[in-house]
């Protein structure tokens, strides 16, 4: 039995109080249907008709407020599950009770209990049954035209709910469940058989099955990445459930489905941090980001919240951007209960007054700078204000806080700033070797420098690009195929860049593991491989998605490093490396700032470059001059159109 899509359509667009009203006459048709059977089935027939409704009104005047009471009618009829039984059996024994007693007060002395007995087993069948038939109903044709046959991969607790909820919402069909675990294959959970992994490609063929969700959120990444392993040969869409830690916390439920996180598809497991590293120099001390608004910048604003800082001061040229993670922030404290003062400060990291005026009016303690220029091909395009923001931003903020008196500054480097091909890894390598001219001329102040490469999902990293384009139906672009990167996500890389700080002790320069360097082409084929597509090639010319070669972008390298020399030794972190570098002494690098400020002063790409050879030895770059403004001076002037020209008195 179906319900005709018009009639579905309007019963679901009732508004809650209609809902309430009809379940509440079922209900009364139910108690009166159930009073006549217990009558009969204990008096026999015919039975008293006036005894029957003395009895129905007794229990409806019971039964009817404990309904109410119990939530019987704010229930979501589509979602009813097991959790409706009990208050329905609340329910019926109530008005089960007040049969009886109207069943003794008509003079059955011998039958009020089996009266009693036979209306409430009626009555809880007939709650029961009407909820379950509506909502099959109700659901009925949302089934028939599902998209997506699902197969669920894990046979537990998550995996129980998540099909709960696929039936209740009915916009997916479990046909089936995969588990590793020998002694779960060929049982059942919720009426679902469990198969064997090996038998996927087999459900995939023969139950048309198009999507596999992975419900296994307490497994290590190490472990989601094998299966990921084995499911990018499957054509068929992979999303996963939310990680435990959000399931425990309250913050996802088990059936907000994701993509799968890139992170799993690189199967790097964080380690855990030292608490003891993370709180040294944050805990009751003053704080400041800079370029708090940034990947980085706004995750270390987080990390930083959550330990026990005293004050946090969020320091941001953008202001949409420092809205945002003070807006964040707020939201946080509110939430978790978390006393600590947040200070949103507009500001550039190349005014020096208003650096100096921020950190000797806050008394800030410690300084995270985060605030840098760093997609290579838009600093190549603007090499003066790249240059300047990166270099000179980074001289200013640093002179500024050893005039103020800070005890520790952390600059955010990048693995670019070793043996530099761009404007954007030269510009930081010279802010390292500011720092580490600076420790020796100011060592009240503890300067330290941490270097990692990619971080995942942060704004123009390759990741949200390619989920993009697969989602529009590609191409999916990589500029070389074999160019690789280092990944990290941006909660372990904040992290580590804390605890890395707490185990400075002057001009360190500090190197994170990064893992093993991923090819870029090989992340692209498996996101859209486990999006249920292929990719489209000479040996597969029907496939779904071309992955389109594009060339490598002015400046930039098909490998990165992180080591300017061999000299580096462990730390107590088994991720993160102390490296001894070589710098350059500050009475020289001043000269060498001073030609390089003067040449940005006069807007001189070829002269900034040039002196950033100077500064960094190892800068060799492989582009032309690409800065936009510069290549756009020297066009050559329009010449005046030919041929007659009208004149306009």
């Amino acid at each position: 039995m179906e319900l005709k899509p018009s009639l579905r359509l309007y019963l679901l667009g009732l508004p809650r109080p209609a809902k309430q009203l009809i379940f509440f006459s079922v209900d009364l048709l139910g108690l009166i249907t159930s009073a006549c059977l217990a009558c009969w089935l204990v008096y026999g027939f015919p039975f008293s008709l006036l005894a029957a409704a003395v009895i129905g009104l007794a229990a409806a005047t019971i039964g009817f407020p404990v309904a109410v009471q119990q939530g019987l009618y704010k229930a979501v009829i589509r979602y009813v599950g097991a959790a409706f039984l009990f208050p329905a059996f609340v329910t019926a024994a109530s008005a089960a009770i007040a049969a009886g007693m109207a069943a003794y007060w008509l003079g059955a002395v011998a039958s009020p209990l089996r009266v009693a007995v036979a209306f409430g087993f009626a009555f809880l069948v007939y709650l029961c049954a009407s909820r379950y038939l509506s909502r099959g109903l109700l659901a009925a044709g949302l089934q028939k035209g599902r998209r997506h046959r699902t197969v669920v991969y894990g046979a537990g607790t998550a995996a129980a709910q998540l099909i709960a909820s696929m039936r209740a919402t009915g916009e997916q069909l479990p046909v089936a469940m995969v588990d590793d675990e020998p002694a779960l294959q060929g049982r059942t959970m919720n009426g679902i058989r469990i198969y064997a992994p090996v038998e996927l490609q087999r459900l995939i063929d023969e139950e048309s099955v198009n999507r596999i969700l992975l419900a296994m959120p307490s497994v290590s990444r190490r472990r989601r990445s094998e299966v990921l392993d084995k499911l990018a040969s499957l054509a068929a869409h992979v999303q996963t459930i939310p990680d435990y830690r959000d399931l425990v916390t309250g913050a996802a439920q088990v059936d907000d489905l994701r993509e799968v996180p890139v992170e799993d598809l690189l199967g790097r497991q964080a380690v855990p941090p030292d608490p003891e590293l993370l709180q040294a120099r944050i805990r009751d001390r003053v704080v400041m980001v800079t370029g708090a608004g940034g990947s980085i910048g706004a995750e270390l604003s987080r990390q930083i919240l959550q330990l026990g800082v005293r004050k946090l001061i969020l320091f941001e040229i953008s202001e949409a951007a420092l809205y945002q993670i003070d807006r964040e922030l707020r939201q946080i404290m509110l939430a978790e209960k978390i006393r600590c003062e947040v200070v949103p400060l507009l500001g550039s990291v190349c005014d020096y007054s208003r650096l100096l005026t921020t950190l000797q009016t806050f008394s800030v303690q410690t300084v995270y700078h985060a605030a840098a220029y760093k997609h290579v091909p838009l600093v190549e395009q603007n090499i003066i204000d790249g240059t300047r923001n990166n270099a000179l931003g980074t001289l200013t903020a640093a002179r500024a806080a050893c005039d103020a008196k800070v005890d520790t500054f952390v600059l955010i480097s990048t693995d670019k700033a070793v043996r530099p091909t761009n404007i954007m890894g030269a510009s930081k390598r010279v802010a390292e070797l500011i720092l580490q001219a600076l420790q020796v001329e100011y060592p009240d102040t503890c300067f330290s420098m941490v270097r990692f490469g990619n971080v995942l999902e942060s704004s123009g990293s390759v990741v949200p690009l390619f989920r993009e384009q697969i989602r529009r139906g590609g191409p999916v672009t990589v500029t070389h195929p074999e160019i690789v990167r280092y990944f990290m996500t941006i909660p372990e890389a904040a992290e580590l860049v804390i605890q890395a700080a707490s185990m400075a002790t002057g001009g360190d320069v500090f190197v994170l593991d990064m893992g093993a360097p991923i090819k870029i082409s090989d992340l692209a084929q498996r996101m859209i491989r486990l999006s249920g597509m292929t990719v489209r090639h000479a040996g597969n010319p029907e496939g779904d998605i071309d992955i389109v070669y594009t060339g490598l972008r002015p400046a930039e390298k098909l490998y990165e490093e992180l080591l300017v020399g061999a000299d580096v030794s462990g730390t107590d972190h088994p991720r993160i490396l102390r490296a001894v570098e070589s710098y350059i002494p500050y009475q020289l690098l001043a000269g060498l700032l001073k030609q390089l400020a003067a040449h940005l002063d006069n807007q001189d790409c070829p002269a900034v470059r040039d002196t950033l050879r100077q500064l960094v030895e190892s800068y060799k770059p492989t582009n032309q001059m690409d800065d936009l403004l510069w290549r756009e001076q020297r066009l050559p002037l329009q010449q005046p159109p030919k041929g007659n020209v009208t004149r306009i008195a």
